[in-house]
């Protein structure tokens, strides 16, 4: 996905039938269904039979590899809808075949204390520099992919893993980005939450990549993703992706993350587990 043009039409679902939708991806080179894609997908499906309330978490398990060539459908299933929550099952199949399933949750709010985890110092995302010119030595690896167009804006706090790998130093099980988008999103809670579910489920494999001894090469697959929104994001300004990797484990790795808007509010927190499978 080169521009925001193309992250909003994936929250373009057809209505196939009641509480039933139809959606389509990016063909990448291998065709292969990006887990954060299918993800925020899944969200705008669920969004679209709730009224009146945004989700606040959505819990997903990818069970198997989609094909970003055939459309994926997505059957919602209403749960509760209670005075306070409303509870949403997604599945997502193609060919019949169940690719990922989840559940949504949507709340209107309440009122209540507010606290949260202070933001971890960063420098200034103004005092890094934009991935394509660290990467521009790596310019002809992935078919030119290093330089491709980004809807997003990202600078990363510590080397990148492509970087990483030709460095002498330790890796951490740290990953820290500052990003924004090139253009306008729109201010809906409902498209807001869906882009920071993609957002949030694309680089914390990176903070497992080193400690795992793996590089950006190796086939990796997630196993599952959640996202708990706190607060809306402003994409138009920078925000904060602190990503960190507590374990890895048989082949495993957990991820956990937590994006900051500029201001220091923290604006969700994620954890997904990835799965490495010994080379065939």
């Amino acid at each position: 996905m080169g521009t925001l043009s193309d992250v909003l039409n994936l929250f373009e679902l057809t209505v196939l039938e009641p509480d039933t939708f139809e959606g389509t991806q990016p063909d990448p080179p291998n065709h292969h269904i990006v887990g954060g894609q299918i993800a925020a997908q899944a969200l705008m499906a669920a969004s679209r039979t709730v009224e009146g309330r945004p989700p606040h978490s959505v819990h997903v398990y990818f069970l198997r590899r989609g094909d970003a060539r055939r459309p994926v459908r997505f059957a919602v299933s209403r749960l509760h809808d209670g005075g306070t929550f409303s509870a949403r099952r997604i599945v997502a199949t193609q060919g019949g075949e169940v690719l990922m399933e989840g559940l949504a949750s949507f709340t209107g709010g309440a009122d209540s204390a507010t606290y949260q985890r202070e933001m971890p110092y960063a420098p200034p995302p103004e005092s890094l520099i934009p991935i394509e010119e660290q990467l521009a030595p790596y310019a002809e690896e992935f078919g030119g992919w290093w330089a491709d167009e980004r809807p997003f804006d990202v600078r990363y706090v510590d080397p990148p893993p492509r970087v990483a790998m030709d460095s002498d130093e330790p890796a951490r099980p740290v990953s820290r980005i500052w990003l924004r988008a090139r253009g306008a999103l729109p201010v809906d809670p409902v498209t807001n939450s869906c882009v920071l579910t993609l957002q949030s489920a694309l680089t914390p494999v990176e903070a497992t990549l080193g400690p795992m001894r793996k590089s950006q090469y190796d086939i990796s697959a997630l196993l599952d993703h959640t996202v708990w929104f706190h607060r809306p994001a402003d994409f138009s300004d920078w925000l904060f992706y602190e990503q960190t990797s507590p374990t890895g484990a048989d082949g495993r790795a957990l991820a956990a993350g937590a994006i900051y808007n500029k201001s220091g509010h923290l604006v969700c927190t994620a954890v997904q587990e990835v799965y490495f499978p010994a080379p065939r």
